[in-house]
């Protein structure tokens, strides 16, 4: 396909996105903690195939043909008088019938990055009774481990209010859990999928990420567990693809900010990616990576950049000596990035008129700080703001030129980066919509680091004809 081939667009399809309006596991993972979930329902159509295994249903060999057979040979006054518990059995083998290459439960699927892990799981809540009985221990007591808590130790996280609920996938009901942790404790992780004997399960562990590669070793030998790794920017784009589809419990996945220009007073607004070919999409992680993707199957990798979240973390810890992504954040909102940045006001009096360069843009990050006196008056918080703004500009200059050589007017950023971060996100819609003259929308999705997890996830259930 040609450039010009990929810049023909639709009118539908030049619209960044579809406005809608906002209705209605043991080391380095603690106690139970409860908290609320993300409230409404979700489902998805399944389809595919299935296999039992644990908690996974059985069919006990019989096809739709048998249990077909069986009814219209006459056998329904039969079938009428049996106990309630083995025509459930007979139910649930029907359903089955259709699906046996499904996975057994557990299911996962591993994004394991350079700075976070993360990992979603799906929780059948359409267990029967005699399932759940005949369930083996150690796949009751991961299920019950994962769902019963939303902190695992010191730093592992389950984000409850990301919650996928009430989906049907592979013909079963159920839940898909969002969890993360640092990638410095894996081998806490790995461990734990030993001591809770997890290889005797029989699953298949799908893992992108560059640490599927660099720990595939370790859980061969500590753990007896074989990962099937997978590409990462092949699920990065076959989840957010999944998930902006399926949608966030009845809402959009998407969002941007109206009135980008003005960051104080920009309001969070709904979207979904109708029609999102082509787009630019920017995956901040530790580093940056941007892609043009013109159809799930067609895509390329632009250009990317070292200068990521995991840039901006190491400065703030180096710089503040702060020790999480949380506390730096924290000081990012409190400090003045202006008393380190040179603007082009302190260099020109004001705004540069020729270029359109206004005198609060920034000419020089931490151009401040070659005066003694005011490295002397600069606080922790200011150096923070500044770092943030820094790692955030950048990256919104090199999307936005990406945007322009590619003739793509979408453009959606994702990541970890992005958590809890709404400082960049205003900053990131701001950039695109200033330096663009209003032509470019910055989009935002709200799973924003799990999308390589889900594709991993999509990749166990492979087998489905329809996820």
């Amino acid at each position: 396909m040609d450039d010009e081939e990929r810049s023909g667009r639709s009118p539908e399809q030049k619209r960044p996105c579809h406005e809608t309006t906002s209705n209605g596991l043991r080391n380095g993972f603690h106690g139970p903690q409860t908290q609320s979930s993300a409230a409404g329902e979700e489902s998805s159509s399944g389809g595919g195939s299935s296999s039992s295994g644990g908690g996974g249903g059985s069919h006990n060999g019989s096809s739709v043909e048998d249990l077909a057979g069986e009814v219209a040979g006459g056998q329904q006054a039969a079938y009428s008088v049996l106990s309630p518990a083995k025509r459930c059995r007979m139910q649930r083998r029907r359903m089955d019938s259709g699906r046996r290459n499904r996975p057994p439960f557990p299911w996962f699927g591993m994004d394991i990055g350079g700075t976070l892990v993360k990992l979603v799981y799906f929780e059948p809540v359409d267990i029967t009774a005699e399932e759940e009985q005949e369930e083996v221990e150690n796949l009751k007591s991961i299920r019950k481990y994962l769902t019963s808590n939303v902190a695992y130790g010191n730093t592992g996280i389950r984000d409850v209010h990301l919650e996928l609920r009430n989906m049907t996938i592979c013909g079963r009901t159920g839940n898909l859990h969002f969890i993360r942790f640092p990638t410095h404790d894996m081998l806490g992780f790995i461990q734990m999928g030993r001591d809770k004997n997890f290889s005797s399960l029989h699953t298949t562990l799908c893992a992108t990420g560059g640490g599927a590669y660099k720990f595939e070793n370790d859980f061969r030998t500590i753990a007896d567990l074989e990962l099937h790794k997978l590409d990462e920017l092949d699920c990065l784009i076959r989840g957010l693809l999944y998930v902006d589809r399926v949608g966030f419990n009845g809402q959009p996945e998407g969002y941007y900010f109206s009135n980008p220009s003005e960051p104080d007073s920009s309001v969070k607004q709904p979207c979904s990616l109708d029609n999102p070919f082509p787009m630019l999409l920017v995956n901040i992680g530790s580093g940056v990576s941007m892609l043009a993707v013109y159809s799930k199957d067609d895509y390329k990798r632009v250009t990317g950049t070292s200068l990521g979240g995991g840039t901006f973390l190491g400065l703030c810890c180096l710089l503040t000596g702060c020790q999480s992504f949380e506390e730096a954040l924290d000081m990012a909102a409190k400090g003045d990035s202006t008393n380190a940045d040179k603007l082009v006001k302190d260099i020109y009096g004001g705004d540069y008129g020729r270029f359109g360069l206004q005198g609060s843009a920034v000419a020089s990050s931490f151009g401040h700080m070659m005066s003694k006196e005011k490295r002397d008056s600069i606080s922790k918080e200011d150096l923070a703001r500044a770092t943030l703004v820094t790692i955030t500009n950048n990256i919104g200059s090199i999307a936005r030129m990406c945007a322009v050589n590619e003739r793509i007017e979408r453009v959606v950023f994702v990541g970890n980066f992005l958590r809890i971060n709404t400082l960049s996100t205003k900053l990131l819609a701001y950039a695109m919509d200033y330096w663009s003259k209003g032509q470019l929308r910055a989009l935002f999705l709200e799973h924003e680091g799990y999308f390589g997890a889900v594709g991993a996830f999509l990749e166990l259930l492979k087998m489905s004809d329809d996820l």
